[in-house]
Parts: C-alpha cells; structure tokens; sequence
C-alpha cells in the first residue's frame, strides 16, 4: 500500500474506533448500559507475555501495571487493523470511494472476534454465553459494531476528501 493509504487506513480504524466509544459513552449515558472496561482488556493483553491467553473471569485476575493505556492502545490499535484489512481486501476503494452499505456490513462482521475470541477468553464465554443476559450482552456487541462500520464510513469520508488525489 502506498503511504497515503496506509495514513488513511490508520485515520479511518482511529475514526471508526472514536465513533464506537461514542456510541457506548451514550448508552451508558442514556440508559445505564456499561461497556467493556478497557483496563480489562489490557489487562487481557499484559497477561499474554507469560502465556495466559484465557482467563476464568478476567476481572479476578491479578491486575497489571498500565493496564488502562495498554487497553486503550490495544483498542484503538485493534480498530485501526480492522480499517487497514478492509483498505486492503477493497484495494483502497473503501478510502477512495467510501460507500455507506459495505462499511456497515464489515464493522457487524468484526463482531465476530470479541464473540469467538475476546469475549470466551475473558470468561464471558462464546458470545457472551455466560454474563447474566447473554442476548442483551450480544445485542449491545452487535450495535457497538455497527457503529463502528458507520464510522469506518463517515472516516473514510472526511479522509478521502482530504486526501483526494493522493488516494
């Protein structure tokens, strides 16, 4: 990829992630629905060096220095991956030509990861089977990254247009 799609892809995933955590502050705001705390999620990611990739409940393990910004960082990083892999199977198109639909459907895609992936090895089991409203815990997953493809979408908007040429 050139440098200006790699900036793009990056700017986009930063977007796209921002949007999500907007998402999330407002139904927390609104309605007392509480998302993911990113200090477990580092706290997820600073047990891997010593080989602890699945936790019982993630919140009774030991906690870990900086784990607050490791989770932020890893967050944003995870968001800017997902941009980058849908720069590169759409070869740039999505920041060129940004289209509303396909965006939409990548971001709900993504829910994929923390279902089968995050979600199981914090202890929350597959899709969040064992938090105590498995189906709001998915649904609220679900709209999380919805929100995200609509901000993979209004990202690569404001990003194609002031990289128009470059792209």
């Amino acid at each position: 990829m050139q440098l200006d799609l790699v900036a793009g892809a990056a700017a986009v995933g930063l977007g796209a992630t921002l949007a999500m955590d907007l998402w999330n502050l407002f139904l927390k705001a609104a309605f007392g629905i509480p998302s993911l705390d990113p200090c477990l999620l580092g706290r997820w990611v600073a047990h891997m060096p010593a080989g602890t990739f699945r936790h019982e409940r993630i919140g009774a393990a030991a906690q870990k220095t900086g784990e607050c910004v490791l989770g932020r960082i890893a967050h944003y990083g995870i968001g800017v991956g997902l941009a980058s892999t849908l720069a590169l199977l759409t070869s740039g198109e999505s920041l060129r030509r940004p289209e509303l639909l396909p965006a939409l459907l990548f971001g709900i895609v993504t829910v994929v990861f923390p279902f089968f992936l995050m979600q199981p090895a914090l202890g929350l089991g597959i899709a969040s089977a064992r938090t105590p409203d498995p189906a709001r815990a998915r649904l609220k997953s679900l709209m999380s990254h919805a929100a995200f493809g609509i901000g993979l979408w209004a990202s690569a908007l404001a990003v194609s247009s002031l990289l128009r040429g470059h792209l």
